[in-house]
């Protein structure tokens, strides 16, 4: 019989290399066809519920790193609750509707303009359809759990009905108007654009200083004096309506050579320096609120600009008197509005100069800019051009700019209800918490939402209009119009005309003959995201209202998390979530943005290939995700092999649990050695710390808390010296049985608290488990327990611990010195004090053993160690070469080695192990390894 016949050699099936790229698909083409999913929401039908809902991608393309982020994370969260105690179903969603699929339809030649309208948003739903599936794919291939097979979809008819209703609920309240108002306008898009629709770029601009000839000072101005304004938009100049001026500044009026000027008194010397004025002399000084109604000349056109007091005025930059023009600037409209003011606007959808602007008609707005300056200095009225760089607004689809534009749109008034929506933001939770900041001020800050949007792939507004144009937006009509979409969905809106969409007999007084009118415009797509707490989490019954948590890019405090807050307070009083957790935006290597253009795109599909998609959800748990996140290749293969560390831990104990049941041969806390006690209390810290680090959805924390454990506690530690038990001791020795028992509740442990963040190799341990349950996932998580003497063990085995290191320390130097080569070879002498004397008498502990050294001797306290040992606080360390000669089945130095003279290879403690246990060995002797 050969030596090595004679050891509990761990063997295992559950194999080293994962293989993942191959068979994570398989694993979950099982949990597709044996219902996982839908048999954990069985499982948890009565428990308390937890609903995180989906906010819905939009879908167009395959997904990317932003996308895998913002699923697996939610996919974490989702799972965590669903094994530890709640009701958690996960209703993934699609957003369809808008302008990106209108964009790559006409990509391959599909002209809206030239087709029948209602074929045309058919070709648009059949390609959102499509995307969805790639996009579904994708999740699912990320290992996502939910109900894939029926997701909530903005084209949906009943999606689309409750939009509608929830319209017509804002309606009814009076939130909805039709105004003339300037707008965010995409010429590129020929729409309106949301505020989450804009983003911002750095633009050259011309800078032009002014100068309006006063028509009537009000006797305080002098009649030949001039108005000075500075603007960046040369081409507003034509339609300027006033100079809007602050009440509270003061104003001064100077000489300059022959002309005089007037300017606010703190921006008189940035002024001068600009104009290059040597000597301004100061005339008179009056305050903003005397120059009220006083009226200047408009420096091209025979009218006048009235001046007026506001006070969005400022002195950061300019002249302190302001360029107003109502039809193409916030506030500029809300302060011409109390003026009397036109609104007008020199613009055609296409960014075009109109007839509101004699002399450039029909020139493109930004081509006009030199125009207009040029006639400006040929009317005297232009005394500085220079240009600048700034930050300018772009239409975030065609990243082309927009311009402030005065059109006749419907808005969602947030005057109306602004108050109630920001007592609503105090009730709810936000992570980070630097969020409720930002959305607070957002909501505060922002003007009404224009709602309407001059495309074809959306929903329609459900307005009518009567034979004198009067807008009818009644619960009657609206109603029905919601019914009719539920039916037929909001195709049947442009299928049918105005009259067959009313209420069979409808009648309104401003029609006597019966003649209606229906609008073509279709509503913001944030307006059909934003309702989802009405069409997804009202609507479904196996969800409720309002969600539990939101989870989106921090983007979405400008999108999602903001129409659905605003629809939800508006319809409901009370916000469509009690928490926001938002996430920030996944970055190349160098901190740039992900781009196609820029050629440092890394998309998941690669990583799965060559990782698998267990490496992304590792990632995803490591990441503090709260801010930006740069990703790259070199990421995942650091992952992966963390991910290796994690999985090879976990095998050497299934592999050393092989011959184990727990049903038959586990070790009662009470009866387990002091250090197997310690490892189980160390084990009941890491439950306790990841289920609150999942609580508070810190999933680095989980990952680190898991990791650590494993890699400190576990591999470093305690399976270090275990081989000298598991493999050694006979295969139902006591000591032996205790470890596997402390193996086995620690894989038990960890696979259940990893599956949320790695399913796939979670499943895979499951069956070597001996469980009860067929998958990891319809398991539930584990509880934190009291056990005995917990405080008592962690503090002494924190002390052992500290001393194991300095023995680490003294077993290095004496490699490097050459009186040792493995620490097995070892005899270690401690001279202690008496504090660690009595600590480490205390442990109750085999330390030769825990040391792995095959000598260990502690002095009595106080004894003086010799020279040349290594001292440390508590006291000192000789390390020795051990006597005597290596036993070939337990590797230890031991002086009795050869004492069985028919085992003359083995120790006396293999010796008595092999007699015990191998009676073929007893009877037939053993064959030396080195024969």
């Amino acid at each position: 019989m050969k030596v090595k016949e004679t050891l509990n050699l761990s063997k295992t099936d559950f194999p080293m290399r994962a293989g993942l790229p191959n068979r994570e698909p398989k694993w979950q083409a099982d949990w597709e066809e044996n219902h996982v999913y839908q048999q954990r929401q069985k499982l948890n039908e009565g428990k308390p519920s937890f609903i995180l809902h989906d906010g819905p991608p939009f879908a167009n393309g395959n997904i990317h790193m932003g996308h895998a982020l913002n699923k697996i994370s939610k996919d974490i969260i989702v799972r965590f609750k669903s094994m530890n105690g709640y009701y958690a179903p996960y209703v993934p969603g699609w957003d369809t509707h808008g302008l990106p699929i209108e964009q790559q339809l006409a990509k391959k030649g599909v002209h809206r303009k030239e087709m029948d309208m209602v074929a045309y948003r058919q070709l648009c739903r059949d390609f959102a359809l499509k995307e969805i599936d790639k996009q579904r794919t994708d999740f699912k291939r990320l290992g996502v759990s939910g109900d894939w097979d029926h997701p909530y979809i903005t084209l949906q008819k009943e999606f689309e009905a409750e939009e509608i209703r929830v319209f017509g609920k804002m309606a009814e309240k009076g939130y909805i108007y039709h105004g003339l108002k300037p707008v965010y306008w995409s010429w590129s898009s020929e729409s309106t654009l949301a505020e989450a629709e804009i983003e911002y770029k750095d633009v050259k601009s011309p800078s032009i200083y002014v100068a309006f000839p006063v028509k009537d000072g009000k006797g305080i101005v002098d009649q030949d004096a001039e108005f000075i304004i500075w603007t960046t938009t040369p081409w507003t100049i034509p339609s300027n309506q006033g100079i809007a001026v602050n009440p509270r500044f003061n104003y001064v009026e100077v000489q300059v050579a022959d002309r005089k000027f007037v300017v606010a008194e703190d921006m008189l010397s940035k002024v001068a320096e600009d104009l290059e004025w040597s000597d301004p002399k100061v005339l008179k000084q009056f305050t903003g609120k005397d120059m009220d109604r006083m009226v200047a000349k408009h420096p091209l056109y025979d009218r006048d600009s009235l001046v007026i007091n506001a006070d969005h005025v400022t002195l950061d930059a300019g002249t302190g008197l302001v360029h107003t023009a109502p039809g193409h600037g916030e506030d500029d409209y809300k302060a011409g509005i109390k003026y009397g003011l036109p609104v007008v606007s020199v613009l055609d959808e296409h960014g075009v100069m109109n007839e509101n602007a004699p002399g450039f008609t029909g020139v493109f707005y930004d081509k006009a800019n030199p125009m207009v300056t040029k006639a400006l200095e040929e009317k005297g009225a232009l005394l500085k051009l220079s240009f600048f760089t700034h930050s300018y607004p772009h239409d975030w689809r065609t990243k082309k700019p927009v311009v402030f534009r005065a059109t006749t749109q419907w808005f969602a008034s947030i005057d109306a209800f602004r108050q109630q929506i920001l007592d609503q933001i105090e009730k709810v939770n936000f992570k980070p918490s630097w969020g409720k900041t930002r959305l607070y001020n957002m909501i505060r800050d922002r003007g009404d939402w224009v709602i309407s949007r001059q495309r074809a792939w959306g929903v329609p507004l459900p307005i009518f209009y009567a034979e004198d144009k009067t807008p009818i937006l009644e619960k009657e009509t609206i109603d029905h119009v919601a019914d009719l979409f539920a039916k037929y969905g909001s195709n049947v809106w442009f299928e049918r005309d105005a009259k067959d969409l009313l209420p069979e007999g409808y009648t309104n007084e401003h029609s006597p003959n019966g003649e209606f009118t229906k609008e073509t415009d279709i509503m913001d797509v944030w307006f059909d995201s934003g309702s989802s707490h009405q069409a997804v989490l009202a609507a479904r019954p196996e969800l409720s209202f309002p969600a539990d948590l939101y989870l989106e890019g921090s983007d979405q405090y400008r999108g999602w998390f903001n129409s659905s807050l605003i629809t939800s307070v508006a319809t409901t009083g009370v916000a469509p979530y009690k928490g926001i957790l938002s996430q920030g935006f996944t970055l190349d290597s160098k901190g740039q943005k992900m781009s196609k253009s820029l050629g440092n795109t890394i998309v998941p599909d690669t990583v799965e290939k060559q990782y698998g998609a267990e490496i992304i959800r590792l990632w995803v748990s490591t990441v503090d995700s709260s801010s930006d996140v740069r990703v790259s290749m070199d990421n995942f293969a650091q992952i992966s092999e963390a991910y290796r560390k994690i999985r090879n831990t976990m095998r050497f104990m299934l592999a050393n649990t092989g011959d184990y049941d727990n049903s038959k041969n586990a070790v009662a806390y009470a009866d387990l050695g002091s250090v197997d006690q310690y490892i189980l209390v160390r084990l009941n810290d890491v439950v306790a710390e990841a289920l609150a680090a999942y609580d508070q959805y810190d999933f680095s924390d989980v990952e680190k808390t898991i990791s650590n454990f494993l890699v400190n506690d576990m591999s470093a530690f305690y399976l270090d010296f275990a081989k000298d038990v598991v493999y050694i001791e006979a295969a139902d020795d006591i000591k032996r049985r205790r470890m596997q028992t402390v193996m086995y509740q620690v894989l038990v442990t960890l696979t259940k608290l990893l599956t949320p963040i790695l399913p796939h190799t979670a499943e895979e341990i499951w069956p070597y488990l001996q469980q009860a349950e067929q998958y990891a996932y319809l398991s539930d998580m584990p509880k934190a327990q009291n056990l005995a003497n917990a405080d008592q063990l962690r503090t002494q085995w924190s002390d052992f611990m500290k001393f194991r290191s300095e023995v680490q320390k003294a077993l290095e130097e004496a490699r490097n010195a050459k009186v040792i080569g493995k620490s097995m070879q070892a005899s270690v002498t401690v001279y202690p004090t008496a504090d660690l004397a009595d600590k480490l008498n205390g442990l109750n502990a085999n330390i030769m053993q825990l040391l792995i050294v095959s000598g260990f001797k502690l002095e009595a306290a106080g004894t003086k160690a010799p020279a040349g040992a290594a001292e440390f606080a508590d006291g000192a360390i000789v390390v020795e070469h051990a006597a005597g000669d290596v036993c070939e089945r337990c590797r230890m130095t031991t002086t009795d080695v050869g004492d069985d003279a028919q085992f003359p290879m083995l120790c006396a403690r293999c010796s008595a192990i092999v007699r015990a246990n191998y009676p073929e060995a007893v009877a037939e002797g053993l064959e030396s390894k080195n024969k």
